[in-house]
This record gives structure tokens, C-alpha cells and sequence, in this order.
């Protein structure tokens, strides 16, 4: 089905999303593991990789798989129960934008990988693993995570039409998801140009 329901079950759903999306796993978990605020660290990015600077490894995957299943549920939820492509599609969106600007927290948010993460997960598997696999590759080569990212989010939209073009509104999401994506790493990309981003395993 092409035509938005824009009844009012549906728009419980987006907004029921856009909340699921503001919950911010990274604080959370650093509260429970008695860490510094992200957001007060680092680049203060309520992310994992910003988490993991605490040097937690374990309190920064939590954050990871919580973000990204954060990304899944609401969107694989919505296709379970039957939402039409659109609404599914916008449940989606919005539970990434909850993760970049949450209402719980001034809508000061993370960068939102992890979460598009999830959200393609639910869209498709394969596009999910063909994206992380880009990731890694580029990771390993380079072990810069931002740069990983960012390849990773240029590359997605053309990853998803392969594994999408039957439905064409699910590859318009991870398009907005990756624009979102490469705008939040701006300040990345300006060090990556200056040579300055931090790698891996270096301090």
C-alpha cells in the first residue's frame, strides 16, 4: 500500500517511536555503572564510542545493542502488527530522531549510528550486515570509528536499493538516515581533513 494512514493509530505510533528513540541508553548505563555523564566527557556524544572512553568496554556495548535495538523494536513492531509501508516507514524515522533530539534531554542527542543500525536491521538483515560489513572493513583499515561511520552512511542508500527497491519509502529513510548521519559528523570530518581524529587504541 502506497497511501499514508495518517489515522490516529498511527500517529500513536510515530510519537509512541519518537519517545522509545529519546530514551538515552548511553546515560543510563553510565549511571548504573557509577561513570562520568557522557555528556561530560569526550565529545560529549551520549553515543558508545563516547561511552566507551570511560574505559568500559562492557557499559559502552550495552550502549551499542541499546541503541540499536531501540532502532528495531518499534520499527519491527510496526511491520509485525500489520502498519502500512508508510507508517511503518515514518515509525522508523522517527525513532532515529528521537535518538538525535530527545525530548528527555533538551533534544541534545547522539550521532545516531547505532540506531540507524537497528532501524535497517528491521527494514532488511542483509542490508543491516552488508552496512556493518562496510563498516568493518573500513575500521580495520583505518581504526578511525567516525570515518567508519561515515562510509558507512554514503554507501547505505546504495546498499538499500539493492536490497529495497521494491520498496522504495524504506530506501527514502536510510537516504534521510544517512544525510542525518554525515551532517551530526561534521565536526568529525573537519579533523579527518586536519589529520587530527583520534584512531583506535590511541590516546
Amino acid at each position: 500500500m502506497n497511501e499514508i494512514g495518517f489515522d490516529i493509530e498511527a500517529l500513536v505510533w510515530i510519537a509512541a517511536a519518537y519517545l522509545i528513540g529519546s530514551i538515552a541508553f548511553g546515560i543510563i548505563i553510565s549511571k548504573l555503572y557509577r561513570l562520568p555523564d557522557p555528556r561530560t566527557v569526550g565529545s560529549g556524544n551520549i553515543g558508545a564510542t563516547n561511552v566507551a572512553r570511560s574505559g568500559k568496554k562492557s557499559a559502552a556495548i550495552l550502549t551499542l545493542f541499546g541503541d540499536a535495538f531501540k532502532g528495531w523494536l518499534p520499527t519491527w513492531l510496526a511491520l509485525q502488527a500489520g502498519m502500512l509501508m508508510d507508517v511503518v516507514a515514518l515509525v522508523g524515522l522517527a525513532v532515529f530522531i528521537g535518538h538525535l533530539y530527545p525530548v528527555y534531554h533538551k533534544f541534545k542527542g547522539g550521532k545516531g549510528v547505532a540506531t540507524a543500525l537497528g532501524v535497517m536491521i528491521a527494514f532488511s538483515g542483509w542490508l543491516a550486515l552488508s552496512v556493518v560489513a562496510v563498516w568493518l572493513v573500513v575500521f580495520l583499515i583505518s581504526r578511525i570509528s567516525s570515518l567508519s561511520a561515515l562510509v558507512a552512511a554514503v554507501l547505505a542508500p546504495v546498499i538499500a536499493w539493492q536490497f529495497l527497491s521494491p520498496y522504495p519509502v524504506y530506501v527514502a529513510v536510510v537516504v534521510v538516515m544517512s544525510a542525518f548521519l554525515i551532517i551530526r559528523h561534521q565536526s568529525n570530518i573537519e579533523k579527518l581533513l586536519a589529520g587530527t581524529e583520534t584512531r583506535f587504541g590511541k590516546k
